[in-house]
C-alpha cells in the first residue's frame, strides 16, 4: 500500500505527495559528432544496458526507453529489454512507448513473454499509437495499413486491443492433428506466456478521451511532457486533470486492481559547475506547438539548485497526482554523467518531498 500525504486542496480536488517509484527514460540518441558519447547504436545499447544497472545500484525503481523508427534512436525493444533483465534483479523495465502502428500484436506477445520471463516478470511495456514518425507513413514499410474507415490511430489501438487480448493467456488457435510435437488439449496459446504481463501493459496518452479508453483497456496511464491542450491552462495542470479522469474510469469499469500512473520530466539538480553548464540557463516555461495536426502543450523543464528544485516540484500537480516518475536522461552525455543526474535527484530532492 502506498503512504499518501495530504498537501494542499485545488478546489474540488485533494492534492497528495506520496512515495513515488522513480526510474529514468532514455530516448536512445546517437551521432557520430565529437561532443557525443553515444557515436553508434552499439554505443547506444550497451550503454543502456550499463545505465540500468548503474540505476539499480543507486536504489531507482525503473529503467525505461523510447523506441522510434528510421531514426538515429534506439527501436527494436525486445533485445535491449531482455537484455537488461539478465543484467539486473530488481529494477522495473519498460518502454515510453512502443508505437502499436508498426506492431504484429501476435509476434510481440511471443517476444514480450519471452523479456519478462528473462527478467522474473520485471517489464512495464508502454505502448501508444505513436507519434510523428521520420518517414511518410513508416508503418506500411512494415507491412500494416489501415483497414478501410479506419485511421492510422485507429489501426495502432485495434493491434493493441489484440495484443491485449492475447495476453490473457487464453487457447485461440486450432491445433494440427498430426503436429510436429504433442500439444495439451484444446485450442493452443501463444508460447511463451508470462502469467501477469497483462497487468503491466501502460498507454501512453495525450488526451483525456484516450486516457479514459486506456482504462476501459485495463492498461496504466504513461503521460509525457507533452499533451493535447484541451483547456489552454498550464501543462502540469491539464495533465493533473487528465490523470484524475483516468482514475475515475477506471473504478467505472470495475477493475479488480489498482492503477499505476507515470509522468515523466526532465528535471536536473544543479550540484556542480559540469550541471550549470550544461543545464543551468535559466527559468523554462511550457510551450505550444503543434504535433500530428494537433494543438500541443510542452511541459517545461527542471534546473535549479537543489532547495529552488524541491519548491518547484512541490507545484507540479501532476507529479503529485502520479505514483510514478520517470526522468528524461540526456543519454548522449555518457552513462557516467546520466548517473550522477539520476543520483541527485535520489539523494537531493526525493527525500525533501517525501517521495523517498
Amino acid at each position: 500500500m502506498r503512504l499518501v500525504l495530504p498537501l494542499h486542496h485545488d478546489g474540488d480536488h485533494p492534492i497528495f505527495w506520496n512515495m513515488k517509484k522513480i526510474g529514468f527514460l532514455s530516448f536512445g540518441h546517437w551521432s557520430d559528432t565529437p561532443h557525443s558519447a553515444t557515436r553508434s547504436a552499439s554505443d547506444v545499447l550497451l550503454q543502456s544496458i550499463d545505465l540500468a544497472v548503474a540505476a539499480e545500484e543507486l536504489g531507482a525503481d525503473g529503467a525505461y526507453f523510447r523506441v522510434h523508427h528510421f531514426a538515429q534512436q534506439l527501436a527494436s525493444p525486445f533485445p535491449l529489454l531482455a537484455a537488461v533483465g539478465a543484467r539486473t534483479r530488481r529494477i522495473e523495465i519498460g518502454t515510453g512507448v512502443i508505437d502499436m502502428r508498426y506492431e504484429n500484436p501476435f509476434y510481440m506477445a511471443e517476444d514480450a513473454g519471452s523479456a519478462d520471463l528473462i527478467a522474473g516478470g520485471r517489464l512495464q511495456l508502454g505502448i501508444s499509437r505513436g507519434s510523428p514518425e521520420q518517414v511518410i507513413e513508416g508503418w506500411r514499410h512494415f507491412g500494416y495499413a489501415p483497414a478501410p474507415g479506419e485511421s492510422d490511430a485507429d489501426m495502432g489501438r485495434r493491434h493493441a486491443e489484440v495484443f491485449m487480448e492475447i495476453l490473457k493467456g487464453e487457447g485461440f488457435a486450432q491445433p494440427n492433428p498430426r503436429p510436429m510435437f504433442p500439444n495439451p488439449p484444446g485450442p493452443l496459446r501463444i508460447e511463451p506466456h508470462s502469467a501477469g504481463l497483462r497487468n503491466r501493459i501502460w498507454w501512453g496518452s495525450a488526451s483525456d478521451a484516450t486516457a479514459a479508453w486506456a482504462a476501459k483497456m485495463g492498461m496504466n496511464l504513461q503521460s509525457s511532457t507533452l499533451k493535447a491542450d484541451e483547456s489552454g491552462e498550464p501543462f502540469h495542470v491539464q495533465q493533473a486533470r487528465q490523470i484524475r479522469a483516468y482514475r475515475a474510469a477506471w473504478a467505472e469499469a470495475g477493475h479488480q486492481r489498482a492503477p499505476r500512473v507515470s509522468v515523466s520530466r526532465s528535471i536536473f539538480a544543479l550540484t556542480n559547475d559540469r550541471d550549470r553548464a550544461y543545464f543551468g540557463r535559466g527559468d523554462s516555461s511550457d510551450q505550444i506547438g503543434v504535433i500530428d495536426n494537433m494543438r500541443a502543450v510542452f511541459g517545461r523543464s527542471y534546473a535549479a539548485e537543489p532547495d529552488a528544485l524541491i519548491d518547484q516540484l512541490r507545484a507540479d500537480e501532476a507529479i503529485a497526482e502520479a505514483d510514478t516518475l520517470l526522468l528524461t536522461v540526456p543519454n548522449q552525455l555518457g552513462v557516467e554523467y546520466n548517473t550522477h543526474v539520476i543520483e541527485s535527484i535520489l539523494t537531493h530532492v526525493a527525500p525533501a518531498l517525501d517521495w523517498r
